[in-house]
């Protein structure tokens, strides 16, 4: 909220229509990406020089001036304004021209580099979908109209990562992204005109997926041995393309052989091969309650008045996924220091624990800055875990009558052997646990809340766009040499110039 003095400040000058000394110049400007404030401030500016200033949109407005937008995003919040194309009767400029007439004292002439540019609909059809390049701009729904296509791209851009192809996988994906993004089915190439990210590749794909139902392609990638080897092999826990890409040289194709060839495995790949068949099932959200329960439990028994935060899909309102991820802190900086080993001892005790490596927080000792880490993994304290989740807890949480406390201790009535999970009643859960300074909490629930796409695609944008350096630890500013605080998310996007866009619409 802005104040209410600087509020009454930015209201219009009265009678300023007669007063101002350009009234040939009628100008609007957009708050959209602004803000509000920032807004008031130029309005203020502009009227002190004589110019004349409009709080609303009109059909006298002449100039409309905007900061960090296209001109088709311009054009289409005019064409919500006025229900019809108004760009041919008014001039879309960006604020370059207005901070150059207020350093002239005058309306300066418009020029080309002022003119934010429209791109003209194909052939005047006005059902033509237009799209923002950036990931990280658009609203992605957890649910889609176009699953058939971007399911394919998918198997594609899998395949592509299992040939140590990033640039290919990722450009799959982006292809992918933008069809999840659609607001209708696709159901001809005409549909496409105009998109960005669909290269010549996802393009073909798409044309004989609509024309002949499949792509030979992706059906022969599908059930390709290597595709399904490396599927296999990467599914296991602690297992990365690499050393998936090298056992299926030496001719291995599943778990099973790493057991018969008696391959040498270190302790976190030990724990996959034997807990394969568990961590392969999805997690359900009702399961992912139940643990989250159950780190909160852990939590506040060894640090009262610590915050803990589900993420990941579960945050984007995902039902299911491949495992639970929690981010944690405190409001008192400092107090988060040494908490994971408190936390897993805390959860060995009650036999919670099947396997765990903890990893120190290694930020503070590196202060080479997010603009030069080696790598997009963050630096946190964190622990990656998988726990062994009682399912008699799942029924008792989806009991409506199960209180938090009857399902944090369901876990505990029982510690039946490690090796028959079916059997016994209980299943391995992979669970990621990370653990945040108050200060970097902010960044660290962008980092930590995904997709993938979306994460990498804000990166991008900061880097390219915005001359920035986005991590999971802070927001820097190379032009300005400063590291910006934010407290929310929404504070991050504001910094980047970007719609907020909330968890639930960064499927991309």
């Amino acid at each position: 909220m802005i104040p209410l003095k600087r509020r009454k400040a930015s209201l219009p000058v009265s009678q300023q229509d007669d007063t101002c000394t350009f009234p040939h110049v009628s100008i609007f400007i957009l708050e959209r990406k602004m803000g509000t404030s920032r807004r008031a401030f130029l309005t203020r500016l502009g009227r002190s020089k004589g110019f004349l200033i409009k709080e609303t949109y009109s059909s006298s407005i002449t100039h409309v001036v905007s900061e960090n937008n296209s001109g088709d995003e311009v054009q289409a919040w005019l064409d919500n304004q006025t229900g019809r194309d108004a760009s041919s009767s008014v001039h879309l400029l960006d604020i370059r021209w207005f901070t150059e007439s207020m350093e002239a004292g005058h309306p300066v002439i418009v020029q080309d580099r002022h003119i934010l540019k429209v791109n003209p609909k194909p052939n005047g059809d006005p059902t033509a979908m237009l799209m923002k390049s950036y990931a990280c701009q658009r609203r992605t729904p957890l649910k889609h109209h176009n699953s058939f296509l971007t399911e394919a791209l998918e198997i594609l851009s899998q395949n592509a990562e299992y040939n140590d192809n990033e640039g290919r996988s990722v450009a799959f994906r982006r292809a992918a992204s933008v069809l999840k993004a659609l607001p209708r089915r696709v159901r001809s190439m005409q549909d496409l005109r105009c998109l960005p990210c669909l290269g010549d590749h996802s393009q073909r794909v798409i044309k004989e997926i609509l024309e002949d139902g499949s792509s030979r392609e992706v059906e022969s990638t599908r059930q390709s041995e290597q595709y399904q080897a490396m599927k296999a092999l990467t599914g296991i826990f602690g297992v990365g393309v690499r050393t998936a890409d090298r056992w299926f040289r030496e001719g291995l194709r599943s778990p099973d052989d790493l057991i018969r060839t008696g391959q040498q495995l270190n302790r976190e790949q030990q724990a996959g091969v034997q807990y394969y068949d568990d961590l392969q099932k999805p997690v359900t959200k009702a399961e992912a309650d139940v643990i989250s329960d159950i780190v909160e439990k852990a939590v506040h028994a060894v640090l009262p008045g610590a915050e803990i935060q589900l993420m990941g899909g579960f945050r984007r309102g995902k039902e299911v996924g491949h495992d639970v991820d929690f981010l944690i802190t405190h409001p008192e900086e400092g107090k988060e220091e040494g908490l994971m080993p408190k936390i897993t001892n805390w959860l060995k005790e009650q036999g919670l624990l099947l396997y765990q490596k903890t990893t120190r927080n290694s930020y503070l000792e590196k202060m080479d800055g997010p603009a030069r880490a080696s790598s997009n993994m963050d630096r946190f304290e964190r622990c990656f875990s998988i726990f062994k989740l009682q399912k008699c807890a799942v029924s008792c949480k989806l009991s409506s009558t199960a209180s938090a406390e009857d399902v944090s201790t369901a876990c505990e009535r029982e510690r039946p052997d490690e090796h028959h999970s079916e059997a016994s009643g209980w299943r391995a859960v992979r669970v990621d646990l990370v653990v945040s300074p108050y200060s970097q909490f902010a960044f660290a629930t962008l980092g930590w809340t995904g997709s993938k796409l979306f994460e990498r695609e804000l990166r991008r944008w900061a880097g390219q766009e915005k001359h920035m350096s986005l991590s999971s630890h802070a927001l820097y500013d190379s032009k300005q040499n400063l590291y910006l605080r934010a407290k929310t998310e929404e504070e991050i996007f504001a910094y980047l110039g970007l719609e907020f866009i909330p968890p639930s619409e960064r499927n991309a």
